[in-house]
């Protein structure tokens, strides 16, 4: 049966189990039993399914792979210990010395590290381009593009890009299209049905929830990858404990509904913010001033619970609002039951040279705001509180 986004999220990933407990075990152990010589040497060779080390396949892991993987239509997903695990290992999986990489300019601080201080050490070029206008995405496509990786909604800015057409410029150009996916969850949007090859996640944020867990998500669309990612993956090293994923598990089954609140609470907090005499300007997806307000209501289903905004006094009224907040938590991650705050150039994309953040949009002043699940006008009133001490 073709079950609602709702319902998948609470029965994904289930199967029965020995005892037919409801809530799926853990398997917390580093290794497992053959039933003898022969069994163990099937199972070296690939000709017998099972599990033999918790680093290449774990029963807990797996679960949690197969419901991240039907959440997103994809084929089969590949558990991380964090997001940027994720973000590595599938970048490793698919270049080598001489290729070149296609990236979102407005992304993850860290995954702008990676590419220009690490990957290009081993001879990997990166190019980054504002992937929301498709003639810069076109234009900046060479010959030896093998990947083209977007994140979206960008992190911080919230600029939004139209996967689907993206899509078209990377199979045209050989490459594959990896897209971010933590800024939406499944939830709002599957960029695998949009022609995307492999989806990541940072299950740290909305796939959790809950701020107690780090983990990340590798989701591809065939079986050829996920052999290649798996591969790799179990070499890199870089899987998620079977604890953990137990937790994101738990974290899923309210996935839908912590989501929906979120979105409805960042609507109304994103148009008190664009009305208020304080805010120089607000970006938000669910506006109609977005740029990319149009591509938003077309790839996705609502507009998320980020809200990136700017004060009129810049980075001084802005570091004071945050030392303001009562309710809002001054702290880096997002997607979280609760509400969190923070300054994105000297916090999260402080390792972004300022030229690179600038370009991206990443002002001084930017504030970025992950809604959480409480009640909306105590958010509101936190905030004004707050920007009248920053005023």
């Amino acid at each position: 049966m073709n079950h609602k986004m709702e319902t998948k999220c609470i029965h994904a990933g289930m199967s029965e189990n020995e005892c037919l407990a409801v809530v799926p075990p853990i398997y917390q152990t580093s290794t497992f039993k053959f039933k003898n010589a022969d069994h163990g040497a099937a199972l070296f060779a690939g000709k017998e399914k099972g599990y033999i080390y918790s680093r290449l396949l774990n029963p807990t892991v797996e679960a949690l792979e197969n419901a991240v993987a039907e959440l997103e239509g994809g084929h089969k997903g590949l558990g991380t210990g964090s997001g940027m695990a994720a973000i590595s290992a599938v970048l490793m999986s698919f270049i080598q010395a001489g290729d070149h990489i296609l990236c979102s300019e407005s992304v993850y601080g860290p995954t702008t590290t990676l590419l220009k201080t690490v990957l290009s050490k081993f001879g990997v070029q990166s190019t980054f381009v504002d992937t929301s206008d498709l003639s810069a995405v076109q234009s900046a496509v060479k010959p030896n593009t093998k990947i083209i990786f977007v994140e979206t909604p960008g992190n911080p800015t919230l600029v939004v890009s139209d996967i689907e057409k993206i899509a078209v410029i990377s199979k045209a150009a050989g490459a594959r299209l990896i897209v971010d996916n933590t800024f939406s969850s499944p939830i709002l949007q599957q960029p695998l049905h949009l022609g995307a090859d492999v989806v990541i996640h940072s299950m740290t944020k909305y796939l959790n929830g809950h701020a107690d867990v780090v983990a990340g998500m590798i989701v591809v669309s065939n079986e050829s990858d996920y052999k290649t990612c798996r591969g790799l993956l179990n070499h890199h090293g870089g899987t998620i404990p079977p604890f953990e994923a137990f937790l994101v598990m738990r974290g899923i089954r309210t996935l839908a509904i912590r989501v929906e609140r979120s979105c409805q609470s960042a609507r109304k907090i994103a148009a008190f913010l664009q009305d208020h005499p304080a805010v120089a300007s607000v970006s938000f997806p669910g506006l109609e001033s977005h740029p990319q307000h149009a591509v938003a209501k077309k790839q996705m289903k609502d507009f998320g619970g980020m809200i990136s905004f700017e004060l009129s006094g810049g980075f001084g009224a802005g570091k004071e609002m945050m030392g303001a907040v009562k309710i809002a938590q001054l702290a880096v991650s997002l997607g979280g039951v609760e509400t969190l705050i923070q300054h994105p150039a000297s916090m999260t994309h402080a390792s972004m040279p300022k030229e690179i953040r600038e370009q991206a949009g990443i002002t001084d002043g930017l504030v970025r705001l992950s809604v959480g699940i409480e009640h909306v006008d105590d958010l509101i009133e936190d905030l004004e509180q707050a920007m009248k001490v920053g005023h």
